[in-house]
């Protein structure tokens, strides 16, 4: 059986770690992998976790699964971390959370969903966009078309060909769109511009399904949120797809959740009925551990503003960084304009380059980023920004 099949590529960002990790170069810089480093280049874990955790490994009585929904008390602490506790969805009861492993997993949970509700069904995504989305969709046998998103040339959001494709979506179709901090460009909507995206799709009537895998990253927990909460009081269904690998630094944890928002009680218990089903024949039993991490946190007092202040550094490190490069470019005598890239939120941005140029930082200087020019903000360092300065104006 295994004889026929052909040798596949290595997804693009594993196989530039790969070549990362066998690099010797001392200064060696590695821009690709999305995940947050604090200012020695580690990936730690926050003392809030730590925490937690201590406490989840003295209360923990049993090993048995938890469910196919998960945790209740993760679930209903999610919603209400994404969407507020006043949220008119909330307290109409029209809301259904469950937990899953990773952003990822919710990310497929929720396309079997829309598969089940419509075969062969399309799902719109902004061009650029995660490149796993497409795979995703595309493996529930969903159709994968592009919306105009990211305008390379003015390195600005091409908002107006953004709205008039959407105007043009069927109603049947459903549209992902980023909650904040756009992976991978950076460039997100203003509250000007989810105010006309929630407008076109009330007139539409597209279900809208949002991917918020950095709330807290780019503004604040609130004003991350504030699209999908707006998006949520104005349509009749929606998908949202959560994760808490960023926020919480539970990268390997596997925790996520994907949230159903219908139009009645009874036409959402039905909805999370077939959620349910989907669930049991992907993965059966989500995980337990990063689910009950998130949950000790949110539901103390104490656990739960040593985050918000964690999580505040984190931010103001991602935020300081992208005027670093901005400012550290300029000092090392480049006249082309970078200032984009510190109107940006969240984790990445395009650096703007050529694919020959990327590849010239990474062959001649060690440093590390996808063809595309998309860095992981993140990976830069005090200790290393000069370096990354000075690579980039000579290539340039």
């Amino acid at each position: 059986m295994f004889g026929n099949l052909q040798a596949l590529p290595a997804d693009p960002i594993l196989g530039l770690l790969a070549k990362y990790r066998q690099d010797t170069n001392p200064q060696k810089i590695d821009l690709g992998v999305g995940v947050y480093k604090n200012d020695a280049g580690d990936v730690t874990i926050l003392d809030c976790v730590k925490k937690a955790e201590k406490h989840r490994l003295d209360t923990e009585q049993t090993k048995v699964y938890i469910g196919p929904t998960g945790s209740p008390l993760f679930n209903d602490e999610m919603t209400k971390l994404i969407l507020g506790a006043e949220h008119p969805v909330l307290t109409a009861d029209r809301i259904r959370t469950v937990s899953t492993p990773g952003g990822t997993g919710a990310l497929r949970v929720a396309a079997e969903f829309v598969s089940r509700c419509k075969s062969n069904a399309t799902i719109w995504v902004s061009n650029p966009t995660w490149a796993n989305h497409t795979g995703l969709f595309q493996a529930s046998g969903l159709t994968v078309k592009e919306y105009p998103y990211y305008n390379y040339e003015t390195k600005t959001l091409d908002f107006d060909a953004m709205l008039e494709a959407l105007k043009q979506v069927s109603a049947d179709d459903v549209v992902l769109l980023h909650a904040c901090c756009h992976n991978p460009s950076g460039m997100d909507l203003s509250v000007e511009q989810w105010q006309q995206v929630v407008e076109v799709a009330k007139d539409v009537g597209f279900t809208p399904l949002i991917d918020m895998a950095y709330q807290g990253f780019g503004d604040g927990l609130e004003e991350d949120a504030y699209g999908l909460r707006l998006m949520a009081e104005n349509v009749k269904e929606m998908i949202i797809c959560s994760s808490c690998s960023k926020n919480f630094g539970l990268y390997r944890e596997r925790i996520g959740a994907c949230s159903i928002i219908g139009e009645s009680t009874t036409s959402l218990d039905i909805a999370n009925s077939v959620l349910l089903s989907v669930v049991r024949v992907i993965y059966s039993m989500p995980p337990a551990h990063g689910a009950a991490i998130v949950e000790t946190i949110l539901t103390s007092d104490e656990l739960r503003n040593q985050w918000y202040q964690e999580l505040a550094e984190m931010r103001d490190r991602i935020n300081g960084n992208r005027q670093l490069i901005v400012d550290k470019l300029k000092e090392n005598g480049v006249e082309r304009d970078f200032s984009f890239i510190a109107n940006q939120k969240g984790m990445f941005s395009f650096l703007g380059i050529t694919p020959e140029q990327v590849q010239q930082l990474q062959d001649e200087y060690s440093i590390y980023m996808v063809g595309s020019s998309r860095m992981s903000i993140a990976g830069i360092a005090s200790s290393n920004i000069d370096y990354f300065a000075q690579s980039v104006a000579k290539i340039l």
